[in-house]
């Protein structure tokens, strides 16, 4: 399906800022700057979020049972994300938790829209990358050129499971992009019989698409030697980093409820530590070139954009999760588990696996295992119980809902008075968690790639997708700052050039 990648030409730049402006591939808006030397060099290198949006802020005054519904309209990419975390974060509010029924309902929700998600991740905005090549025309490099190479019937079967995976989800929540279905202590519809063998249907072909995706990877990525060494070159998309993840029983892969685990550079648990104690263990940093906040490691203290075991910058998001955890609970997403570290370990990977761009293996694995959490849950004798709704519920506290976001581990927390009002609300979402890692990835392989004033497309390209492995959100990503929102306005001749830049400190 792709042979070896032919390079476009590099050209001479007489400038040393090049700017990457818009970022493609991605949600919401970012930028790159990269600035270089005298040399031509890379001196240093920026992934930027230029928008502010301030939810965390006007959530407050709000009934906290309102806020699954409005945090979901963070974006309309992972709207299930934020709803089930908002949900149980408004559990606590309400102190209580949901019923076994309840739960159920919602992780079987959950599973269908991490499907959905990584599908469309993987094929509409990563996957260019490799079918087409990361040098291939911008015309060609993208869902369609994709689809004119894997062929229709591949294309098709794609649109064909989102659907299915939205009709789940449409279902259990009420609407298929922006659920209603969380309430206080359970959800807000039984399903039936013939809702529960319709949904069976859907998600055992879901199992068997990604179980086609999986060879799709194996075949077009693992099958070319030239993509093998790029992802595995230690000079490029690499970092030795702290991983963060859910972890359920005995460790395992988890997505919707546990504590949180944090391992270090040699796979070791480093932290493991209840959702409510999160602030004991993160904190947030801000740098004055973005609005994207930087979580870091509050014990081991933020020190700027590098990893290693004395930074506290952690990785979240699939390939974090495939280190964080030792084992997967479903058989065909263990058996790829097993694949996947043994793949590496012949590559003399001992520990996690740092190669940023193996996180998109780590999504398909991740796809595998939702689908199957699906069929089980959709196979449960009880998940047609009609006890869906705690009875007794007392609004009045704190709430914290912690979830495996798509993107990395999910952040609601809030602060409710005895009338269910909003008086706190703290949101740290999965790609904030990676904003330093990202800026880590962004300037290694600049630094790697451009020397001596030469650049081209495919270069460009190839340092985008640095943040394009981690998927990044960044409407959802980019909340208020602490304190006075720093503005910094640059006011600028027709010809473009710089009159005054204004700032508000």
């Amino acid at each position: 399906m792709t042979g070896p990648i032919v390079w476009d030409e590099k050209k001479k730049v007489d400038t040393k800022r090049i700017t990457i402006d818009p970022i493609t591939r991605l949600e919401g808006h970012g930028k790159i700057e990269i600035f270089l030397d005298d040399k031509g060099d890379v001196q240093k290198a920026y992934y930027q979020t230029p928008e502010v949006r301030g939810f965390e802020r006007f959530c407050i005054g709000r009934r906290v049972t309102e806020l699954n519904q409005i945090t979901a309209r963070l974006c309309g990419v992972c709207p299930g994300a934020h709803h089930l975390a908002s949900t149980k974060a408004i559990d606590g509010c309400y102190n209580t938790k949901p019923t076994e029924a309840a739960f159920r309902i919602r992780d079987l929700f959950y599973n269908a829209h991490f499907v959905h998600s990584h599908i469309a991740h993987f094929y509409a905005l990563a996957s260019a990358d490799f079918v087409m090549g990361p040098a291939a025309p911008v015309a060609e490099r993208n869902v369609l050129g994709v689809i004119g190479k894997v062929g229709l019937e591949l294309g098709g079967a794609v649109l064909r499971t989102r659907s299915k995976a939205q009709r789940i989800q449409a279902m259990i929540g009420g609407k298929a992009t922006h659920p209603v279905m969380g309430v206080p202590g359970g959800v807000s519809i039984a399903l039936n019989k013939e809702d529960q063998r319709e949904i069976l249907s859907y998600a055992e072909d879901m199992v068997e698409f990604a179980k086609t995706t999986m060879g799709v990877f194996k075949s077009v990525v693992l099958g070319n030697k030239d993509y093998v060494d790029i992802i595995a070159n230690p000079d490029l998309y690499y970092q030795e980093s702290y991983y963060m993840g859910l972890a359920g029983k005995d460790n395992a892969l988890e997505f919707h409820d546990g504590p949180v685990r944090v391992v270090d550079q040699s796979r070791k648990e480093k932290y493991k530590f209840d959702p409510y104690d999160y602030l004991d263990y993160v904190a947030e940093a801000s740098e004055p070139w973005s609005y994207q906040k930087f979580p870091y490691l509050r014990k081991i203290g933020y020190k700027g954009q590098y990893s290693g075991p004395d930074s506290g910058l952690y990785r979240a998001a699939p390939l974090a999760r495939i280190n964080v955890c030792e084992s997967i609970s479903t058989p065909e997403a263990q058996s790829e588990l097993d694949n996947f570290r043994g793949f590496f370990k012949d590559l003399g990977v001992d520990g996690p696996v740092n190669f940023t761009l193996a996180t998109h293996w780590a999504r398909i694995i991740e796809m595998i295992h939702a689908a199957e959490r699906a069929v089980v849950n959709a196979s449960d004798k009880d998940l047609t119980n009609s006890d869906i709704k705690q009875p007794d519920i007392v609004p009045g506290g704190r709430g914290v809902g912690i979830i495996e976001a798509p993107r990395g581990i999910l952040f609601h927390d809030y602060v409710c008075d005895e009338n269910g009002i909003v008086t706190a609300c703290n949101l740290i979402v999965g790609t904030t968690n990676n904003n330093g890692p990202i800026n880590v990835d962004v300037a290694k392989v600049a630094k790697g790639l451009i020397h001596n004033f030469e650049v081209s497309p495919g270069l460009l390209n190839m340092v985008e997708m640095a943040f394009r492995a981690y998927d990044p959100c960044n409407s959802c990503a980019t909340h208020s700052l602490p304190g006075q929102m720093p503005l910094t306005a640059n006011v600028r001749y027709s010809d473009g050039s710089l009159f005054e830049t204004i700032s508000r400190e």
